[in-house]
């Protein structure tokens, strides 16, 4: 377990737990109660950390290397070997920042779609940090377009720093690629439930992110621009992220206050890499929720239920 600066002190009391443990095998001595003690520490001292967290604190957990990410939340929920994995934009490559395939959740037939990051330093290479190229979105809106077809939901997990900012990715028409999927998905006659699962960044988040029900986990963030970004641009140098993330109102219960998503779900003490498998559960049960919610919702009804939701968002005045 990697250990954020803020979560130091849980370190530390994690080390003498460890400590305590391995002098009661080494030595024979009853440590049982002492260890207790250690134990009842590290729930407080977790409790008091993650209780009080800022938003930059949040923006961190949402980006934790032992955070899981797209794959392993498909490889958690769904029917065990039921993902089918569909690749390529039948237009110009298949893009590893964006995966997406069929599947099956409790027998039921879903399209999952999300951005994909790397462990490895090789896989994250690989994937682009889970920054998808215009073919990246292009695919999937392929398969949201398939989904439709054979009226299946649609499933979205959002992990992205962005949309990938290279010349190449301009040259093939990346901001037309992320317009055309926000313009598709409003008209989209099957159900889309769109999940932020870590990072949620600009319009390389909405290009998948345009459904009839938002939710965020507790510890990611969903705004404009990432705060380093943010302070480059404002005070012309990162120093001032904290200050961008405390003023772009990006956790979830800013975002559930302005009513730019539905619902928050809850994460173990810690976040999500402390207890992957019930965060797994966790989503699953969201989502079969929300597909028997909308089953008996036709399409234009989808269609008109999702872009009254987005149109609702904002204030203007005249």
């Amino acid at each position: 377990m990697e250990y954020l600066s803020f979560e130091l002190p849980i370190k530390e009391l994690m080390d003498q737990y460890q400590t305590c443990s391995l002098v009661g095998e080494e030595s024979g001595v009853d440590v049982k109660l002492a260890c207790s003690q250690i134990e009842d520490k590290i729930i407080d001292k977790k409790k008091e950390i993650y209780g009080n967290l800022t938003p930059w604190q949040r923006v961190q957990l949402s980006r934790h290397p032992d955070r899981p990410y797209t794959i392993d939340y498909i490889n958690g929920m769904v029917d065990k070997g039921s993902f089918l994995e569909l690749h390529g934009d039948r237009n110009f490559a298949d893009d590893p920042a964006m995966i997406g395939g069929l599947a099956t959740l409790d027998g039921q037939r879903v399209m999952i779609i999300g951005t994909q990051k790397g462990r490895t330093t090789k896989e994250r290479q690989h994937r682009r940090f889970g920054m998808p190229n215009p073919e990246g979105y292009r695919k999937a809106l392929r398969l949201m377009k398939l989904a439709e077809k054979f009226k299946i939901p649609v499933i979205t997990l959002v992990d992205t720093p962005g949309a990938y900012p290279g010349l190449e990715a301009e040259e093939r028409g990346q901001g037309e690629a992320i317009a055309r999927n926000i313009f598709e998905m409003t008209m989209l006659k099957t159900p889309i439930f769109t999940y932020i699962i870590g990072e949620g960044a600009s319009g390389g988040a909405l290009g998948i992110g345009v459904g009839n029900k938002v939710y965020m986990l507790e510890n990611t963030w969903y705004t404009v621009i990432a705060p380093e970004s943010c302070s480059s641009i404002l005070w012309r140098n990162w120093e001032h992220k904290e200050d961008a993330a405390n003023a772009l109102n990006l956790t979830p219960k800013d975002a559930l206050r302005e009513k730019f998503i539905d619902g928050i779900i809850e994460e173990p003490l810690g976040g999500a890499h402390y207890d992957p498998e019930t965060t797994y559960l966790n989503l699953k049960a969201s989502i079969l929720q929300n597909i028997k919610a909308f089953s008996k919702f036709t399409g234009k009804e989808l269609e008109t239920q999702r872009q009254d939701k987005f149109i609702a968002m904002g204030q203007f005045k005249g």
